[in-house]
């Protein structure tokens, strides 16, 4: 009779090895296959494309993108075909590396406290310094626009006083010859050299459009000639005018008032010489 344990006793507990467990894949098919469900069925239903349940179900979950979507889709997936998704959850979890740890709060936390704030510009006191700058700026602008306004004054007052005004005598122009008053008299035009022809034209009740050439057919005057005004023009021996409105004119050849009575309106071409008033 032997003391101690039996050999029955001895002999080595059932080994459960990994192998003869089912694998989170291989649960969720036969799951699936028991509910009666295709896996358009389930695909629908959860809204996982058809691939990554045929994937998940070989035990495939490089598929899903990442660790994190695996477990989402294997809790999604036995929900669907009425599994409790814990343990699915834990096995996968032993088989790949366990669930990673969770970050703790309290660095970060820390960190967030530690960390520079940062600040926006400082608008108020931007917007006072330009108020001050704008106020300063006016005043500087007063004060000098009035400092120049004494001293224009003051030029003026001595300019009144010292300098005679350059405006108060005009100097005419050369080139053009003095003009008559509309009432230059006969005894003026008498006057006028016997060597030469002399022709001056009046518009006493109205204005007129003239133009003068002399011997050469050089331009005397070409323009307007308006009511009140006059034009004289001397040549060596003649001189051609072209009047607009001969009813508006009134000629002087050589001293002597010339008595045509033009009709209002009409155009006259008139040529004048030495020795006239008879017109050429």
């Amino acid at each position: 009779m032997s003391i101690g344990n039996s050999p029955e006793d001895e002999r080595p507990f059932p080994d459960v090895s990994e192998e003869a467990r089912t694998s989170v894949g291989r649960a969720l098919q036969q799951a699936r296959i028991a509910a009666g469900l295709t896996v358009d069925a389930v695909s629908s239903a959860t809204r996982v494309r058809i691939a990554i349940v045929h994937a998940i179900e070989a035990d495939d979950f490089a598929p899903c993108g990442g660790d994190v979507y695996a477990r989402g889709h294997i809790r999604t997936l036995a929900r669907a075909v009425h599994l409790d998704p814990a343990p699915l959850i834990e096995q996968f979890d032993a088989e790949h590396g366990g669930r990673p740890a969770p970050t703790p709060a309290a660095p970060l936390f820390e960190a967030e406290r530690i960390r520079p704030e940062r600040r926006g510009p400082n608008w108020t006191a931007a917007m006072v310094a330009a108020i001050v700058a704008v106020v300063g700026f006016v005043g500087f602008t007063a004060f000098k626009g009035g400092g120049a306004g004494n001293d224009a004054k003051s030029q003026v007052a001595e300019g009144t006083t010292t300098t005679p005004s350059k405006s108060s005598s005009p100097t005419p122009k050369k080139g053009k010859p003095a003009e008559p008053t509309s009432e230059a008299s006969d005894s003026a035009i008498a006057a006028a050299p016997q060597d030469k022809v002399t022709v001056q034209v009046s518009a006493p009740g109205g204005r007129s459009w003239i133009s003068a050439k002399d011997h050469n057919g050089r331009m005397l005057f070409d323009g307007l000639l308006k009511k009140g005004e006059s034009k004289t023009f001397q040549d060596n021996s003649k001189i051609n005018l072209i009047l607009g409105d001969a009813g508006a004119i009134q000629l002087y050849v050589n001293g002597k008032k010339i008595e045509d009575n033009f009709r209002p309106g009409a155009v006259e071409r008139l040529t004048y010489t030495k020795g006239d008033p008879e017109a050429g």
